[in-house]
């Protein structure tokens, strides 16, 4: 049975999808059947694992519209264990269309269904709004796995994406917080280290040891379409999110 976690935060460029695409891609990499379900309009989950959507090629959007069956959907990756369910701007429409249906928070739990034995873990990677399709996200999901960036006003909005938590949980008994993600952090400065104090005394026991740092080559793989730790596995970015997978999985049950 797969563990589902969203990943999410709605404050962008905190390294949301950076985060979906290469910790899934590790959790691959150890030997699990991951699934990475790229949940935002601007497909950028998708092409940053290769995946290149056509025209005709069916997305999360036809899955959850009905038009199309999940793992006919699916796309393979260079991780031999990983597969794309991917997303273009036709998912934009999805939210108008998914304000007027029953259930309307539950169209993607009912879609990932037939993951949920064909998998070990299924990442969302939704958008940076806290919208309908967050929602799903958050109602299909066991775990929230939060990115938060090393940078002034870093725990802006955070408030609200918990209050949102928690409403879901009422609905979603299963959901939990998984863990905090610190990710964009430059060392060199004393700004990136006390905002990195300063999460861990609001997330007490939530953030995880390992801290992503600022790397060029982290910036460079998404435009080659490759996880980093296959781009190039000795950059400080590969190793940190290896060791994120290693602790991920440790910590992640």
């Amino acid at each position: 049975m797969a563990r589902i976690i969203a990943v999410t935060n709605q404050k962008g460029g905190v390294g949301k999808t950076t985060t979906s695409v290469n910790l899934a891609a590790c959790v691959a990499a150890e030997g699990k059947r991951v699934l990475v379900v790229d949940a935002d309009p601007q497909g950028n989950t998708s092409s940053g694992l290769g995946v290149r959507v056509k025209e005709k090629t069916p997305t999360i959007y036809e899955v959850m519209a009905g038009e199309a069956a999940l793992m006919d959907a699916l796309q393979k990756t260079d991780v031999p264990t990983l597969f794309v369910l991917p997303a273009d701007i036709r998912l934009a429409g999805a939210e108008i269309e998914l304000a007027g249906m029953d259930h309307r928070e539950h169209v993607l739990a009912d879609a990932l269904a037939a993951a949920r034995d064909a998998f070990d873990y299924v990442f969302i990677d939704g958008p940076p709004s806290l919208g309908l399709i967050t929602l799903n996200a958050l109602c299909a999901a066991n775990g929230v796995l939060i990115p938060i960036q090393c940078e002034y006003y870093a725990l802006e909005g955070v408030s609200a994406l918990m209050g949102t938590i928690q409403k879901v949980q009422k609905i979603n008994r299963r959901l939990s917080i998984d863990g905090v993600v610190l990710t964009m952090l430059d060392a060199r400065t004393n700004l990136g280290i006390q905002v990195a104090q300063e999460v861990r005394k609001v997330f007490k026991g939530k953030v995880f040891s390992t801290v992503i740092p600022r790397n060029v080559r982290l910036g460079e793989a998404p435009s080659h379409g490759t996880p980093i730790h296959l781009y190039d596995p000795r950059s400080l970015g590969a190793q940190s999110y290896q060791a994120l997978a290693k602790e991920f999985l440790a910590n992640v049950k």
